[in-house]
């Protein structure tokens, strides 16, 4: 069965491929991957087997399965009320759908498979006829749930804040998700019906609309996807007409939604963090698909900007809890650090963006530290319990995770949890990337480092990928090619910056030296290797069963701010291959606060929070002990800290 479908996704995602020439690199998707890691294939079964039906009880409980019926019933002339607190709680169940079908891939499940069928049939039933669908203002169109939505009822009224474009965006994002991942086209058909209404409403010249922008942003990079499975242009016309149009304060809130300058002529990062890598992410697919320059120019200055003044060594993004917001160029404070979790999840998209307009492995170094740290430490290891701010520092005392200091079970705006349900499970997907022939030879890049086996498309031909690796606990990766046909073609197997002496932006440095260089074996021989924008590259015919295997230094790394992180100054980080570490009071109570001068730091594996590498740092007959900081705040309320004075 499973086989069966992954032939049906595998012909539709070559379809795809070939109707579709936007960014010179492919992504390799997960329906080509079987994931078998043992770091990352844990915590997708645990999303599927253990998230997703909490949150689905919680989404019971909370009404949001309700707030589709009551639309319905109002629809045919009856009454109800609004469940929830916020006007895009319709989204939690998107985001669901969306992860679970993701699951499917890697772990097959006939009883979830059908529970989704029969919440996509009660999402249909909440859909108005002509395609709208926002279930609060169906129901009370007056009387939105929460009181800074400022509407007098019309649909698209007050678009700041009443999250109609927001919802569906993540419609579509979650539509052609379970399009991809199942072949079935029940979810897909609603998210189209909707869009061809916002096409209708939003590209017309006489409508009132018009001029109108979303206010949270992520319908563009949702109406691409459309785009991407139907070859709609009008998708495409309306995704950039969307950012075409910001930057003339139409949302009434400036710089919060992005909205103070036109977008090519933004330089800098600012306002809701969520919201600007969302759009920075769309800005990116129009740069790519339009082949658009002045979009081009401005994602390269923002992406400057951001991971060069306003990024957390973890990271997170999104210095304020004032508006979610990013600070001012290096406003990067610990104890009170925002970090929301759907900011780091928007950043790994972004990133990934600009990876395959770009074609630098930095995109990736910085994919790679905001996925390994910012994002996992969004989601307890028992998979029940979640961050929405992710501070750098906490004393164990002020409340910044929606009124408490550790991680929660829910929340009234429940964004960060089912963000995590959707985004987990794509993981794969950014594992491998493919540069089609134009002139020379095709390009497989190997961007992550998980245990799979993939299949790629390299024009009529099939190379069979089998990586083996248990990173990131080590820096010993394996890749096995079996190329169905002998073909020349380049490998490209990313460089960590950590193996390397030098950080991907300025805003940090490594204060020790590596000691070595990456070790390459083809076929059981050491070889010299070319570099070409930050990866090895293996240029040659490549037959079955041949191996490249490559051993990256992997020591323990002390990080220091830039000197104007005001917060930082006179301290240093510590990082361990792709994970930054913390220190908690429950390991270290006589010597939390000490200062760390001289320190020998030993690395040895643990237990205490999974499969874990444990470092600990003696000096004068004291031991500290430091744990990956994603695993943080699993040991009850204790102090944190990722910075340490010197």
């Amino acid at each position: 069965m499973r086989l069966a479908m992954l032939a049906i996704i595998s012909a539709l995602s070559l379809n795809l491929q070939a109707q579709t020439s936007d960014y010179p690199v492919q992504q390799v998707k997960l329906n080509n991957v079987e994931l078998t890691d043992n770091f990352w294939l844990p915590k997708i079964r645990m999303i599927q087997e253990v998230t997703i039906p909490y949150a689905l009880e919680k989404c019971e409980q909370e009404g949001r399965f309700e707030n589709f019926l009551t639309a319905e019933k109002v629809m045919h002339g009856g009454t109800g009320k609004v469940r929830g607190a916020m006007p895009f709680d319709d989204t939690d169940v998107y985001k669901i759908i969306e992860g679970a079908a993701l699951s499917l891939v890697n772990f097959p499940n006939k009883a979830l498979d059908n529970k989704l069928d029969s919440i996509i049939a009660i999402i249909a039933r909440g859909q108005e006829p002509d395609g709208y669908l926002t279930t609060w203002r169906t129901i009370d169109p007056k009387n939105p749930p929460a009181s800074w939505v400022k509407t007098n009822g019309e649909r698209w009224n007050g678009l700041a804040m009443s999250h109609e474009l927001y919802n569906a965006g993540h419609l579509f994002e979650a539509a052609s998700a379970h399009f991809w991942a199942t072949g079935k086209r029940n979810f897909l058909n609603i998210a189209l019906k909707n869009a061809d209404l916002l096409v209708k409403t939003f590209l017309d010249p006489e409508s009132k609309q018009y001029n109108l922008v979303p206010g949270h942003q992520i319908v563009e990079t949702g109406l691409i996807k459309l785009y991407q499975i139907t070859n709609n242009q009008d998708y495409l016309r309306l995704s950039k007409h969307f950012l075409d149009n910001r930057g003339h304060n139409a949302t009434g809130t400036g710089a919060y939604c992005q909205d103070d300058k036109p977008v090519v002529e933004q330089d800098e990062v600012v306002g809701h963090s969520v919201r600007a890598v969302y759009m920075y992410a769309g800005m990116t697919d129009v740069a790519a698909i339009f082949g658009d320059k002045s979009y081009e120019n401005a994602i390269g200055k923002l992406w400057q900007n951001m991971v060069g003044k306003k990024m957390y060594v973890t990271g997170g993004l999104g210095s304020r809890h004032d508006g979610e917001a990013f600070g001012d160029n290096y406003e990067l404070p610990n104890l009170t650090a925002y970090a929301e979790t759907c900011a780091a999840i928007g950043g790994v998209m972004w990133a990934d963006r600009m990876f395959r307009l770009f074609e630098e492995a930095d995109y990736y170094d910085i994919l790679e530290r905001m996925l390994y740290n910012g994002v996992i430490a969004g989601i307890s290891l028992q998979g029940t319990e979640f961050f929405y701010p992710n501070p750098l520092e906490s004393d164990g005392e002020y409340k910044f995770n929606k009124g408490a200091c550790t991680r929660q079970s829910w929340f009234d705006c429940s964004c960060c949890p089912t963000n995590l349900i959707r985004f987990l499970p794509s993981i794969p997907n950014l594992i491998y990337a493919v540069k089609p022939v134009t002139s020379g030879f095709s390009e497989i890049y190997v961007n992550l480092f998980m245990a799979n086996k993939a299949k790629i498309s390299l024009g009529k031909n099939i190379v069979n990928i089998l990586q083996s690796t248990n990173y990131p606990l080590d820096g010993n990766i394996s890749i096995q090619i079996n190329s169905e046909k002998k073909e020349k073609f380049t490998l490209k197997i990313r460089i960590p910056d950590w193996a390397t002496n030098d950080f991907p932006s300025e805003l940090y440095r490594y204060m020790n030296k590596i000691s070595g260089s990456p070790i390459v074996v083809l076929n059981g021989k050491n070889i010299d290797y070319k570099t070409d924008n930050g990866y090895i590259s293996i240029t040659k015919e490549w037959e079955k069963g041949e191996t490249v295997s490559v051993e990256f230094p992997m020591e323990v790394r002390k990080i220091e701010a830039n000197e104007l992180v005001k917060d930082d100054a006179g301290k240093f980080s510590v990082q361990y291959g792709a994970l930054v570490y913390c220190m908690e009071s429950v390991d270290n109570q006589s010597t939390f606060d000490n200062k760390i001068t001289g320190e020998k730091f030993t690395v040895k594996p643990a237990t205490i929070l999974g499969n874990i590498n444990e470092i600990t740092a003696g000096n004068d007959g004291i031991t500290r002990t430091f744990i990956p900081y994603y695993a943080w705040s699993n040991r009850g309320v204790c102090k944190m800290k990722v910075f340490f004075e010197k």
